[in-house]
């Protein structure tokens, strides 16, 4: 995980897709009001009472109007929801508030500044997490209400959002959804040549790089595990890169996985050939083998899996297991894809 959360750090490093982040996903009228040219990071790893370090969250902060905007931005990769992220944001922006009294960065009149939380989702089942704190409390009595803690974030949960809607406009975090959610090469050769013609000046060299390495530490590790990728940032370079050896590297992840099945099912068909016959026992290995290669592509798609899965590749037969490999990168879900 800490590629991935390094690889979006990097791109969210960079104004420019902070800007559009903004301007393209935070439907509000006072973003009209937002001076992009002031947008400054902020240390964002804040030391709480216990001692204990954030490094895996984004802050910027902005001028809108006459006071200091911060955007707290969490970057979530968890396949499922966490149902108390309301919570885990409320955390985070009391310890921000607390770093500000403590750096002394208060506005001149001395009161707190505003602060935007937001959740940017990447994972595959729909977002189900409150977005109100209150939400997670138990209903007080009439009169304690008021006490208790008012707090909201904004979500943005990339799986939402039309695929229509994001390629028809010129964005670079929309371009980052699109690129998230490519299933195959012309899609991804698409939004690759996009970011080429916006990010076309020498000045946004960083920014090309910072997609290039994206591409390279998160997207194809995950969707070729186990393969060797060059070296190469520059998205100009691996845009050519990824035209010269994609089909290359998608049969090497192929055979890859289909060598880890074979080796794991001859050697259990062999042990169990010892009791059933030689015969019986290589196509059990093989069925099983099969289905533990299926079951770790599922998990590095999917992220954690519910216990029937498991039981439902041990049930299959091996046409099955093959046919849900062909189409594993094409499903939304798990239980599409099992379906």
């Amino acid at each position: 995980m800490a590629e991935w959360d390094s690889g979006y750090k990097l791109l969210f490093s960079h104004p420019e897709l902070v800007e559009d982040l903004l301007r393209g996903f935070v439907p509000e009228p006072w973003v009209a009001d937002v001076d992009f040219a002031t947008l400054t990071p902020v240390k964002g790893s804040y030391v709480s009472d216990g001692l204990r370090e954030r490094h895996d969250d984004v802050v910027w902060k902005v001028q809108l109007r006459e006071q200091w905007l911060y955007v707290y931005v969490v970057i979530e990769f968890q396949s499922e929801p966490d149902p108390f992220m309301a919570l885990r944001l409320l955390v985070y922006v009391g310890l921000l508030y607390q770093d500000l009294l403590r750096r002394k960065e208060l506005p001149a009149d001395g009161w707190l500044p505003p602060v935007l939380p937001m959740v940017l989702y990447h994972g595959t089942a729909p977002w189900t997490g409150a977005v109100e704190f209150r939400d997670l409390l138990t209903p007080a009595p009439p009169g304690l209400e008021r006490y208790q803690p008012q707090f909201r974030y904004l979500l943005l949960d990339e799986a939402r959002y039309p695929e229509t809607a994001l390629a028809g406009i010129q964005n670079l975090a929309a371009a980052l959804f699109r690129l998230d959610r490519s299933r195959h090469y012309d899609e991804l050769q698409a939004v690759v040549e996009d970011l080429l013609a916006w990010l076309a000046t020498p000045e946004q060299q960083s920014l090309r790089r910072a997609f290039g390495v994206w591409l390279r530490r998160v997207f194809l590790r995950r969707r070729l595990p186990g393969v060797m990728i060059p070296e190469i940032d520059d998205l100009r370079e691996v845009k050519a890169m990824l035209a010269e050896r994609w089909e290359q590297w998608t049969r090497e992840w192929e055979q890859q996985g289909l060598q880890q099945g074979l080796q794991q099912g001859l050697q259990q068909g062999l042990q169990q050939g010892l009791q059933q016959g030689l015969q019986q026992g290589l196509q059990q290995g093989l069925q099983q083998g099969e289905a533990r290669l299926l079951l770790k592509l599922l998990r590095q798609r999917f992220g954690e899996l519910p216990p029937w899965v498991m039981e439902r590749l041990e049930a299959a037969e091996t046409a099955q297991l093959e046919a849900w490999v062909d189409k594993i990168f094409n499903a939304a879900s798990v239980e599409e894809l099992l379906k």
